[in-house]
């Protein structure tokens, strides 16, 4: 009988774990990264390098561009020519900068989606990079720079419908901020004192015990991370479902960007899981064999 309501509390604690540690990481990781607008940039600040992200803002400014401008039979030329430079800009420390600066614009945009502006895409609106875009080229006396129009060129992030799903999940998770991730830290302590306590008579069996809910924290802990990579998987299909599809790279780019530390998060967790159980078999095999020893 304590046998079987040993295993049955294990196999609790496993599924307490494993739904409690991805909800505390992704608590942390909105409070922490998604409400903060200088992580948020800092995140974001590496995809200005990104060669998609590159390409679809020199297509998208291009396009505009051309859109204004008439140049007959030589459309072509002219484009691939305005391409050319648009491009070539993307790869300086003014890009950076204005890429930073849309950015910081877009996380206001961020922010008022998970606040509750209702049927409110998320966009990146790439003005600021458009207009240091057409004040560069114009210094370098690029023909029809002054084609290029300073206006409002968005990229997708996440569409109105799915901002709109995904709102109420995140007014939860914000709510928690970091005291998820601390309560399960004392749950998990709690119940390995809990069950040293209750372990049984003398001082090896309480070690054994704690042993083994220290074993079965650290398979909770890890079966949590894998839970958590699963949802970023999940969260990442669905977000992209909604993008259009010219603007699918950049926003993949952007979404594993702003869940990289999410992903770090998972496999730090577990393999420190992984660790504690294993060195908790071993400590515990080792008590096993002293205690038989001694007999």
């Amino acid at each position: 009988m304590r046998t079987s309501l040993s295993a049955a509390l294990a196999a609790v604690l496993l599924v307490l774990l494993a739904v409690l540690v991805p909800l505390s990481a992704l608590a942390a990781w909105v409070d922490l990264e998604i409400d903060n607008t200088d992580r948020y940039v800092a995140a974001v600040e590496p995809l200005a390098s990104d060669p998609d992200v590159q390409d679809i803002v020199s297509d998208l400014i291009t396009d505009k561009a051309m859109k204004q401008i008439d140049a007959g039979p030589l459309q072509d030329t002219v484009r691939d020519f305005l391409h050319q430079a648009v491009q070539s800009f993307t790869t300086t420390d003014a890009f950076r900068t204005a890429w930073n600066a849309a950015n910081r614009t877009a996380h206001k945009a961020v922010t008022a989606a998970l606040n509750g502006d209702g049927g409110k895409a998320v966009d990146i609106d790439l003005a600021p990079v458009t207009e240091q875009i057409r004040r560069q080229l114009l210094d370098s006396g690029v023909p029809f720079a002054d084609g290029i129009p300073v206006q409002h060129t968005d990229i997708t992030l996440l569409s109105a419908d799915h901002a709109d799903q995904l709102r109420h999940t995140f007014r939860w998770l914000r709510a928690g901020s970091i005291w998820p991730a601390v309560g399960t830290v004392l749950f998990a302590v709690a119940a390995v004192i809990v069950a040293a306590v209750r372990g049984g008579p003398g001082r090896a069996g309480a070690v054994r015990s704690g042993l083994t809910a220290t074993a079965v924290v650290g398979l909770g802990f890890a079966l949590g991370a894998l839970v958590l990579r699963a949802v970023i998987a999940i969260a990442r299909n669905r977000v992209l479902a909604g993008v259009p599809g010219s603007d699918h790279d950049a926003a993949a780019a952007v979404y594993d960007a702003l869940t990289a530390s999410l992903r770090t998060t998972a496999w730090v967790v577990l393999g420190t899981g992984v660790a504690v159980a294993l060195c908790a078999v071993f400590a515990r095999m080792w008590a096993g064999r002293g205690s038989s020893v001694r007999t």
